[in-house]
């Protein structure tokens, strides 16, 4: 049986995040303070504001700074994507998410994909870096290609999506993942996921961390409830 992450132990587990095109400075003070609070293992900001989000988490904190890569489209240019990505783990982002080129990925040039990938992790290791597939527009055989690229390139972990679609994590689509990754990989789920059942159920699958909406991770390590 599967771990069952409650309380703090869930925590360490859980992104929050502040990635909205509306969010502003306020917003990311009081996604810091909650961070704190609840011990989440990390805070995402987008790429103005990951100092913004250093300073209010202030020194001593156990969260990790975080910031997006070619958010959310996938779209910019693999030089825009490096020096992004260099720029932000200079002014202290501690992880990244890269958003991978879909389009390219769709189209059949996983040749072009695959480098870009490999290019980033490389231009910033050893930050780890997540490879953000937007899955709800992948094909079976498209996802397993990109989960072989991220595992080809060292990145540290594979992410279902970004939240913006209108698809989340699912369960069908985790199995894919999970049997392409076959454990040379960590896993984050995110989009739509809402209560300790879902969270369970992705565990069982090997998923490592989660990126919840910050409301709902608050109320989720607030709780010591069992699912059934």
């Amino acid at each position: 049986m599967a771990k069952l992450y409650r309380g703090a132990e869930l925590a360490k587990i859980i992104d929050i995040s502040c990635v909205q095109t509306f969010h502003s400075a306020d917003d990311i003070v009081s996604l810091a303070k909650i961070a704190n609070q609840n011990g989440f293992v990390a805070a995402h900001v987008l790429p103005s504001f990951v100092l913004h989000l250093k300073d209010a988490l202030g020194a001593g904190t156990r969260t990790l700074v975080g910031g997006p890569i070619g958010f959310p489209s996938g779209g910019a240019t693999t030089k825009t994507k490096i020096a992004e990505a260099q720029e932000l783990v200079a002014i202290g982002a501690q992880e990244l998410d890269m958003m991978i080129n879909v389009g390219r990925l769709i189209s059949g040039d996983t040749a072009y994909v695959a480098a870009e990938i490999k290019a980033v992790a490389e231009a910033i290791a050893p930050v780890p870096m997540k490879v953000l597939l937007e899955m709800e527009y992948l094909s079976e055989d498209q996802i397993r290609a990109a989960c072989a690229m991220a595992i080809e390139a060292g990145a540290a972990f594979v992410k279902t999506s970004t939240g913006w679609g209108k698809q989340g994590a699912s369960i069908e689509k985790l199995r894919i993942i999970a049997d392409a990754c076959q454990g040379e990989i960590q896993i984050k789920a995110s989009g739509g996921i809402r209560d300790l059942k879902t969270v369970d159920a992705f565990v069982a699958l090997g998923v490592t961390r989660f990126g919840i909406n910050t409301r709902s991770a608050v109320e989720l390590v607030q709780t010591n409830e069992v699912s059934q």
